[in-house]
Formats: C-alpha cells, sequence, structure tokens
C-alpha cells in the first residue's frame, strides 16, 4: 500500500479527535433531553442548523477540491481548539454553560463534521491505489468504530457517573474501585478541546506522494460547482446510487442527534447509561461490517449490497417501534450500526472508483445537499411538540423505516445500469 506512513498519521489525528468529538455529540443531546428538558428547543436548533449546512457543504466541497486536504485538517483542528477551549473555560470560570452556547458548540461541531468526514475520505482516495480503496474505506470504518466503542463507554461514565461506584454498561453491572461523579458539559468541552490540540500537532508531520495526480480546478467557486453537477448529470446513474444509498445516513443522524434520547427517555423509560449503551452497541455492529463486508458481499455487486443492507434497516426501523425491550433496542443498534457501515464501505468504493479525485469534493457536497434537505424536513417534521409526548416519539421511527424503504425504489430500478455503467467525463 502506498503512503503507509501518511495514512497512518491521517487516521492516528482522525481517531484522536473523534474520541472526544463523540462524546460531546452523545453529550448534549442528552443534555437537551434530560436535563434541561429542552427537546424540542434543540429539534428547531438543529432544524435550522441543517438547512443553513446545506451552502455551507457546498462552498466545503469546492474548498475540498480546491485546496491541500492537509491544510484543510490542520486550520478544522485549531479552530476547534480555540472554540471549544473557549466555551470548556467561560464554563469553568463561570460554573455554567447557558443553553445558547451549549447550542452553539453543538452547530460548531455539527458544521465541523460537514467539512471533516468528506475531506478524510476525499483525502484517503489522493494517497491510496485504485487497489487499496476497498481496504482503506474498511479500515477508516473499524478504526472510526473502535473509537466510537471506547467514545460511547466513556460517555456512559461521564454522563452517569457511578451509583455507590458501579454503572450500568451495555446491559452489565461494572463496578469500580472508587466513585466517579458525573461531568459538567463545559469539561467535556475542555476535553474535546485538548484532543483537538493533538491532532494538530500530529497533522504537519503526514508527508505524502499523490497518489492519483489530477489537475486542479482553478475556476471561480460557482464554475467549479457547476462542473461537479455536469459530470453527474453526465452519469445519471452515479447520480440515483449517490442519492438513494445515502438514505440509511440521513435517518441515523436525524436518529442518533434527536430522536434516540427522546425514545430511551419516553418509550423505553431508561436512563443515560442505556443511551450511551445504545452508542457502544451500534458501534459494535459497525465494527464488525468493517472487518466482515467485504468478505461477505465478494460475489454481490455493490449496488445489490447496498440495496439489502437497506432493506434491513428499514425494516428494523420500524419493527423498534413497537417494543419496550432494552435487550430488542441493543439488538436494534446492532443492526442498525452494521447496515449503516456496510453501506458506507460499499458505497465510497464504488465511488472511489467511478468519480475522479479531482472532482469527488464537488459530488460529495451535491450528494449531501440531498443528505441535509431530508434531514431537515424529517427534524422539522419531528420537532413538533407531538412527538416529544407521551411515547408518540415511536411515530418517527415509523417515518423514518417507511423513509429508507421508499429510497430502496429507484435504487432498485437503477440496478441493471449500474452493473454496466462506464464513465463519462467532459
Amino acid at each position: 500500500m502506498e503512503n503507509k506512513r501518511a495514512l497512518a498519521l491521517l487516521f492516528t489525528s482522525h481517531v484522536v479527535s473523534s474520541f472526544a468529538q463523540g462524546i460531546t455529540m452523545l453529550s448534549i443531546p442528552w443534555y437537551f433531553a434530560s436535563i434541561v428538558n429542552e427537546s424540542v428547543v434543540f429539534g428547531k436548533v438543529l432544524a435550522v442548523a441543517t438547512f443553513i449546512s446545506i451552502f455551507w457543504s457546498l462552498f466545503a466541497g469546492t474548498l475540498i477540491d480546491r485546496y491541500p486536504r492537509k491544510n484543510i485538517f490542520w486550520i478544522a483542528s485549531v479552530v476547534g481548539f480555540v472554540v471549544l477551549g473557549a466555551a470548556g473555560i467561560y464554563g469553568e470560570v463561570y460554573q455554567e454553560s447557558p443553553i445558547w452556547l451549549v447550542a452553539a458548540i453543538f452547530v460548531f461541531t455539527f458544521f465541523g463534521f460537514n467539512i471533516h468526514y468528506p475531506n478524510l475520505y476525499a483525502f484517503a482516495q489522493q494517497l491510496a491505489a485504485r487497489g487499496d480503496y476497498g481496504r482503506v474505506n474498511s479500515l477508516i470504518e473499524v478504526l472510526g468504530q473502535s473509537t466510537n466503542v471506547l467514545s460511547g463507554a466513556f460517555g456512559a461514565v461521564l454522563l452517569s457517573g457511578t451509583t455507590s461506584g458501579a454503572i450500568d454498561l451495555m446491559g452489565v453491572q461494572i463496578s469500580f474501585p472508587f466513585e466517579i461523579e458525573r461531568w459538567r458539559i463545559w469539561e467535556i468541552f475542555l476535553l474535546d478541546a485538548s484532543t483537538y490540540a493533538l491532532a494538530a500537532c500530529i497533522i504537519p508531520f503526514i508527508k505524502y506522494v499523490d497518489a492519483n495526480p489530477l489537475p486542479i480546478d482553478l475556476d471561480r467557486i460557482a464554475e467549479r460547482f457547476k462542473r461537479g453537477w455536469r459530470f453527474l448529470m453526465m452519469n445519471k446513474e452515479l447520480l440515483v446510487f449517490g442519492l438513494a444509498s445515502y438514505s440509511i445516513f440521513v435517518v441515523l443522524l436525524v436518529e442518533v442527534q434527536f430522536l434516540l434520547p427522546i425514545f430511551v427517555d419516553n418509550q423505553l423509560e431508561a436512563g443515560a447509561d442505556v443511551y450511551a449503551s445504545s452508542e457502544v452497541y451500534f458501534a459494535l455492529g459497525s465494527l464488525a461490517a468493517g472487518f466482515l463486508i467485504m468478505k461477505l458481499t465478494r460475489n454481490l455487486a455493490p449496488s445489490k449490497t447496498i440495496v439489502l443492507l437497506m432493506l434491513i434497516a428499514g425494516t428494523s426501523f420500524t419493527v423498534i417501534a413497537f417494543t419496550k425491550s432494552i435487550i430488542g433496542f441493543y439488538l436494534f443498534s446492532i443492526l442498525i450500526g452494521f447496515t449503516n457501515a456496510g453501506t458506507r464501505i460499499t458505497r465510497v468504493t464504488f465511488l472511489f472508483n467511478h468519480v475522479p479525485n479531482n472532482i469527488i469534493g464537488r459530488a460529495n457536497s451535491i450528494f449531501y445537499i440531498y443528505n441535509i434537505a431530508s434531514r431537515g424536513v424529517l427534524i422539522t417534521i419531528f420537532s413538533m411538540p407531538f412527538f416529544s409526548a407521551s411515547n408518540n416519539i415511536i411515530y418517527s421511527y415509523m417515518i423514518c423505516g417507511g423513509f429508507i424503504l421508499v429510497s430502496v425504489i429507484p435504487l432498485f430500478l437503477a440496478l441493471p445500469r449500474l452493473q454496466t455503467m462506464k464513465v463519462r467525463t467532459e
């Protein structure tokens, strides 16, 4: 594999920053749903941020294709250190974090994800040889989900603390030789800031040779975006594939960022330990996909693999709405983790093989517009007080399952063309 050391450093910086990011993104929705009981307010914040990110993701895609991906990572890490550090220090000084500040940190981290992950995949494609794409994408998934297992477990301890030196994690009672107090939200911000700083120190050491050298588009932003759109319009099968295969990820983000803490609180009537443990089970399912998906689907076309995984995910979302079983909920988390990660690995590898590296950022930003718009509509609907009342959150899970199953239809119809597709360029 080419650029081994560069890829190792890239993945190390990604894992370091993702660890505390995972805890932050776990903590803030629970903070609004259970600590301050403002789920409706958080839903509105998330909906507004989602719609605004349509414009940000378009701009981010053009940045990724125009400037060195290494520089983008470093700048994002430095800015993350400054912003999270300032929010943490504010909390330490005043011994509080007002709702507007917690919401602002969530929006900042949310926008950070919109450039971090597209840039990560574009940089990985740039560093890896074509024959290594599947291995590299599986490795990204394995490392990312291993980090999520740790951050979920660590987050469970930080969010709940221990009761008489013990905590219920993943349905198992774990004892500690000492008492752990629940962390305050600004202390988590300071932890996140420290990992941004560490990532910023690692990134400058990434030295590499471009494995896929292509000319950089130096035109104005609007023209660069149009060129990405023209590429997809010349390859409509890619456009259908890129949009329809995003459905599990669309629903997953809505669930994790908004629905999940309400479901745990209102439907399962459980606490932060179950909420955080579900993230660990989800990560374990994703981790299994990282190790196994390429082997399990070796003789199955990528598009057929994704159709199968979408059917499993859509059915799982529909079924979970009818249960109060915590064990069943953990099983659901494993299945969703596996199907989401399996879809992502298969999807990204397929796109790497069919979209040139000097246009991948713009192509992904166009797919992401659909992702954002769909999430925005779902979040706006689910922000209605009806879904937060009693156990009405179950209807949102049914709607999410239906969304995935409906998205299977255009992908299924495009299967014959996708299997014989030849990419056209200008």
